[in-house]
C-alpha cells in the first residue's frame, strides 16, 4: 500500500532505488510456502500446511487473518479473486467481487443531474454487497481438506489476544483517523478513545472476533444472515446506503473460466472478467512477445518505449470492452489472441511515441489499497488471491458491534451515462452500476506454467498499476533472468493510456534513458512512493525448491516456506 514517508526516507530510498534489487535472495523451503504482506499473518497459512491443508485452506487462513491484521485491505467487508491450479494443471478461477445491491442505478451518483464524487466513493452509497466470506468458503468447499472452523481460528484468536502493533501499522492508522471521525465505531476500532495506537502496543478486535465466531460456526450464513446481516443493514439505514438483508441473501460467488494465454513457452493462467487484469496482460506479453527484450536490455529506452506503447493500448481497450460478463458481451478471446496483437503491434512507430486521445473515453479513481497472497503446498497446488476494500479501510465505516471495515467498492463503477470529461470522468455503458452487477477491477492474480509443471505464483496490490507490475516481474523473470526477488524488488514504470504518460520509479531510469524517451514524445513523471506489493513464488528448476518473494517496499511482509 501507499506509504507516506518523511523526506530523509524518501532521500534514501531515493539512492537504493537502482540497486535493490540486485543480487537480493529469495526464501527457499521444499514444502510449502505462503507470501503476503505480512509476515505473521504468512505463518499462519504456513502452519495450515504443516498440517496437511492444501493450498487452498492455507489461502483461506491467511486471508481471514489478513482482515485482522491488515485491515487497509485485508477484509471480511471487500471482494476479490482467487486463482487455483492443481498440481495437474486443472485451473478455477473464484470470482468473489462486490456486486452492486437491488437498489442501484447507473445515475446513483448524481445529485440534481450532476456528479457527485463523494457519493461515489466516500458515502454509504459507496459501499457494494461484501464477497469475501462467500468466495474463500466456496474455493475451501471445493478444493479444502482441513475442517472450516479450523481455518477460521486463527483469525479469532488474533481478533481477541491481539497482536503487537509495528511501526508501519501505527502510522497507517494514525494517518486513517482523521478521515474516520465521522464515525464513532470506526474510532472506537481502530484508536484509543481517539488517541493513536503506538508500535509496541496491542492491538486487540473483539467484535470481530465475535463475528468470525459466527462465521467459523455457520460458514456463510453467519455473515450473510443472521446477527450479522442485521449489524449491516441497520448501518447501512443509518447512512444512507441500499443494502438490505435481502441483497446479502442474495449473493453469490462465481466460479469462472481463467484466461489462457502463452509467453516465450509459457503458460499464462489469470482472471477473467469482471476483471480486467487477466485479458490487459496477456493482450501485453502478446504484443512484447515480438520483440527481442533481453537484446534491448532491461528497463533501456527501446525496452520501455515498446513496453509504454503496448500498456497504453491494452490500458484503452480496458476502458472500451472490459465490465462484467453476465451484463454484456466482453471479446474476451479476441483481445487475447496472438492475431490481435500482431495487427496492434504493427501500429507501434520504434521512433516515435503513439499519442492517447480522451475524445471517446477515459476512467476515473481506480484506489491502490489492494492486498495479495500467494500459496504453494507440497504437492504444489497453487492458489493466488487477491481481494480489497477499494480505498485503504474501504469506505472508513466499522458496522457497529461487528468490527470489520464496509468497502466503497461502488467507486468502481462508472461516473454516470455519458460523463466522459478530459478529467477522467467515464460514462461508457459497459461498466455502469445496475442491480447485481460486479464492478470492473485490476486485480490481476496470475499462475505461469511450463511443460505441464508449476513455474510461478503472482499478484499485487496497486490499483490500475497492478496489471502493469504483474507484467514487468514475469517480463524480469522470464527475459531477463532476476529471480523472484530481485524481480519483485526492481523498478517499474507504468502507462493506463490517460493520463498520456510514463510514471516511473524514483531513479529508475537513468537521465539518458529519461532524455531518449523523451525524444520520441513521451511525458515523463518521476515519482514514489510506488503502490504495488507484489508476493510471488517461483518453482525453481533445479530441484523443484520453491523461493518466494516479498516486496521490500513494505517491511511487514513476507514470504514464508517450512
Amino acid at each position: 500500500m501507499i506509504r507516506r514517508v518523511t523526506g530523509l526516507c524518501l532521500a534514501l530510498w531515493a539512492l537504493t532505488v537502482p540497486m535493490l534489487h540486485a543480487g537480493a535472495q529469495p526464501s527457499r523451503a521444499r514444502r510449502g510456502m505462503v507470501a503476503c504482506q505480512n509476515a505473521l499473518t504468512a505463518d499462519v497459512g504456513v502452519r495450515v500446511l504443516a498440517e496437511g491443508g492444501t493450498a487452498v485452506d492455507a489461502a483461506v487462513a491467511t486471508a481471514l487473518a489478513l482482515a485482522v491484521t491488515h485491515p487497509s485491505a485485508g477484509n471480511l467487508g471487500g471482494g476479490g479473486f482467487l486463482l487455483y491450479r492443481s498440481a495437474a494443471g486443472d485451473a478455477e478461477a473464484f470470482d468473489f467481487r462486490e456486486t452492486a445491491p437491488a437498489g442501484a442505478s447507473a445515475t446513483m451518483f448524481l445529485r440534481n443531474g450532476k456528479y457527485d464524487a463523494g457519493l461515489h466513493h466516500d458515502s454509504h452509497l459507496a459501499v457494494g454487497v461484501p464477497g469475501t466470506v462467500a468466495g474463500l468458503h466456496l474455493a475451501w468447499k471445493d478444493h479444502g481438506r482441513l475442517p472450516w472452523r479450523r481455518l477460521v481460528e486463527p483469525a479469532i484468536t488474533l481478533a481477541r489476544e491481539g497482536f503487537v502493533v509495528t511501526d508501519t501499522f501505527a502510522r497507517d492508522l494514525a494517518d486513517i483517523l482523521p478521515e474516520m471521525k465521522r464515525y464513532p465505531a470506526s474510532v472506537a476500532q481502530f484508536s484509543r478513545a481517539g488517541v493513536p495506537y503506538d508500535a509496541g502496543d496491542v492491538f486487540r478486535q473483539a467484535d470481530l472476533a465475535r463475528t468470525l465466531e459466527r462465521i467459523a460456526e455457520k460458514g456463510p450464513d453467519g455473515f450473510y444472515q443472521g446477527e450479522t446481516a442485521d449489524l449491516i443493514e441497520a448501518e447501512m439505514k443509518r447512512g444512507g446506503g441500499l443494502i438490505d438483508r435481502a441483497d446479502l441473501k442474495a449473493y453469490e460467488a462465481r466460479k469462472r473460466t481463467p484466461v489462457k494465454g502463452t509467453y516465450r513457452g509459457y503458460e499464462i493462467l489469470s482472471i477473467p472478467p469482471p476483471s480486467s487484469g487477466g485479458v490487459a496482460l496477456i493482450e501485453m506479453l502478446n504484443l512484447l512477445e515480438g520483440w527481442d527484450l533481453h537484446a534491448t536490455g532491461f528497463l533501456s529506452a527501446a525496452t520501455v518505449h515498446r513496453m509504454a506503447e503496448s500498456m497504453r493500448r491494452a490500458y484503452a481497450d480496458r476502458a472500451r470492452y472490459l465490465g462484467d460478463p453476465d451484463f454484456g458481451l466482453v471479446p474476451v478471446e479476441r483481445l487475447t489472441s496472438k492475431d490481435y496483437a500482431g495487427k496492434l503491434r504493427g501500429t507501434i512507430r520504434e521512433d516515435r511515441a503513439s499519442v492517447s486521445s480522451p475524445s471517446n473515453f477515459s476512467w476515473g479513481k481506480e484506489s491502490a489499497q489492494t492486498t495479495h497472497l500467494s500459496v504453494v503446498d507440497a504437492e504444489r497446488n497453487a492458489v493466488s488471491l487477491t481481494y480489497t476494500l477499494e480505498d485503504g479501510f474501504g469506505s472508513k465505516i466499522v458496522v457497529p458491534g461487528a468490527g470489520f471495515l464496509l468497502n466503497n467498492e461502488m467507486g468502481d463503477f462508472n461516473a454516470g451515462p455519458g460523463l466522459t470529461t478530459e478529467e477522467g470522468l467515464i460514462g461508457t455503458e459497459a461498466n455502469l452500476a445496475a442491480p447485481r452487477k460486479r464492478m470492473l477491477s485490476s486485480m490481476t492474480p496470475t499462475i505461469l506454467s511450463k511443460d505441464g509443471r508449476l513455474f510461478m505464483v503472482i499478484g499485487t496490490p496497486g490499483g490500475r498499476r497492478i496489471i502493469n507490475t504483474i507484467l514487468q516481474v514475469i517480463l524480469d523473470v522470464v527475459d531477463f533472468g532476476m529471480n523472484i526477488q530481485e524481480a519483485i524488488d526492481a523498478p517499474r514504470i507504468h502507462h493506463q493510456w490517460l493520463p498520456d504518460e510514463i510514471n516511473y520509479e524514483t531513479r529508475g531510469l537513468s537521465p539518458d534513458t529519461v532524455a531518449l524517451l523523451r525524444g520520441k514524445g513521451h511525458k515523463l513523471h518521476e515519482g514514489w512512493p510506488w503502490p504495488s506489493i507484489p508476493q510471488g513464488i517461483v518453482v525453481s528448476a533445479e530441484g523443484g525448491v520453491l523461493e518466494g518473494g516479498s516486496d521490500r517496499r513494505d517491511p511487514d511482509g513476507g514470504a514464508v516456506g517450512r
